[in-house]
């Protein structure tokens, strides 16, 4: 063990993916410096947080929120909206933890990279987005990308020691979310606390409105891509409900390794964090005597038409999956909001992919061009909806 505490900066400390990553932090103080923590709106807690832990830098991305926050902390120097995210991300760090949900996180991602700041990538739509760029980037300025997801990190895990040449398969495990095996038709009327009621992890509600309608694997199937550099017919989906197994890579000699775990997002964020070391005491243990069975099976895409979006966006390349991504954002916040209904989302994003045509430009330039664009066809569709 490093006898210098290793300096993290948290962006989307007020999330669940900052909130469990500060809880890692408390476990072993020794381990740890917080130098940065950044939230968009949650003032309270986001102020609670920086009496605790006294980072040098903070940002809010809310404006308005930064005003009141400066008011409880007057003695604080507090960066304020998108600019403040990038900010805080580029400033001087071991650890960049990722965790701000959405398109919001790209350019954060990119300022931290440029900073040669390491990375570790809680939040997927960035790579979806721009994955060729962030990677490049990333090996340009010899930065280590980290996956923090439950799924990537479990295959991170069972890489070492491997070459990537020798993967026949990655399987990517979906527990289903909580209207697994019920017909679509069956879903008219579901409300935003029926979808964000996941039965196995515990998460923020777009997450786990995309889990629902397994948006939330297709995303990550775009995300292992580039994470690995695997081509798309490399890249599986396996319905697994009871979340034990976290994903399998299978090689070319017909062995398959597995990652199990327990369903808590700490320990991902934990190995992430003391990544290449391993801590010796865990937060908890997998009994594998207690678990009456684990089982396997292939997603319904007449089911989950998004995760057949999803992998057609992936096929598409370019600027695809930022349109994909834009179109979901846009039409999850309006499920959230009651404002569509739930099986409206997936008909929103079928509508923008068909009338947004995708580029192979994957520059920043043309990425945040799609995803605007992509966003406005879908506040039209959703005009037409009735929102």
């Amino acid at each position: 063990m490093s006898c210098t505490p290793r300096r993290i900066t948290i962006l989307g400390s007020t999330g669940s993916i900052g909130t469990s990553a500060l809880d890692v932090v408390r476990h072993y103080p020794e381990r740890f410096e917080v130098v940065g923590l950044a939230a968009n709106a949650n003032v309270e807690l986001l102020a609670k947080q920086v009496r605790e832990f006294r980072p040098k830098f903070v940002a809010v991305a809310n404006r308005e929120a930064a005003r009141k926050l400066s008011e409880q902390l007057p003695d604080v120097n507090i960066a304020a909206g998108c600019e403040g995210l990038e900010e805080i991300a580029a400033a001087p760090a071991d650890v960049v933890l990722c965790g701000i949900v959405g398109a919001v996180g790209l350019k954060p991602v990119l300022s931290a990279i440029n900073a040669g700041n390491a990375i570790a990538l809680a939040n997927k739509e960035p790579l979806v987005m721009a994955g060729p760029l962030i990677m490049e980037r990333a090996r340009a300025k010899g930065i280590t990308v980290l996956p923090v997801d439950s799924e990537h990190n479990a295959i991170f895990q069972c890489l070492q020691g491997h070459r990537v040449e020798d993967v026949q398969c990655i399987h990517l495990t979906a527990s289903g979310g909580p209207f697994y095996g019920k017909p679509r038709d069956t879903l008219v009327g579901v409300t935003p606390a029926q979808a964000t009621r996941h039965p196995t992890w515990n998460m923020g509600a777009k997450i786990s409105v995309d889990s629902a309608t397994l948006m939330n694997k297709g995303l990550e199937v775009v995300e292992a891509m580039w994470l690995f550099g695997l081509p798309l017919e490399k890249v599986e989906v396996v319905i697994h409900p009871q979340s034990i197994v976290h994903s399998l890579v299978e090689f070319t000699d017909g062995s398959i390794l597995a990652h199990l775990g327990l369903t808590n997002m700490k320990f991902p964020i934990q190995y992430a964090l003391t990544w290449p070391e391993r801590v010796p005491e865990p937060m908890g243990r997998l009994d594998l005597t207690a678990m009456r069975e684990l089982t396997f099976a292939k997603p319904d895409f007449s089911e989950f038409p998004c995760l057949a979006y999803a992998m057609e966006a992936a096929r598409t390349g370019g600027t695809a999956p930022a349109i994909l991504n834009a179109a979901n954002e846009s039409a999850v916040d309006a499920f959230c909001k009651g404002q569509i209904e739930f099986l409206r989302i997936s008909e929103v994003v079928r509508e923008v992919m068909d009338e947004c045509a995708a580029s192979q430009d994957v520059t920043l330039e043309a990425v945040l061009e799609a995803d605007t664009l992509a966003r406005e066809r879908a506040g039209h569709v959703m005009t037409g909806l009735g929102v």
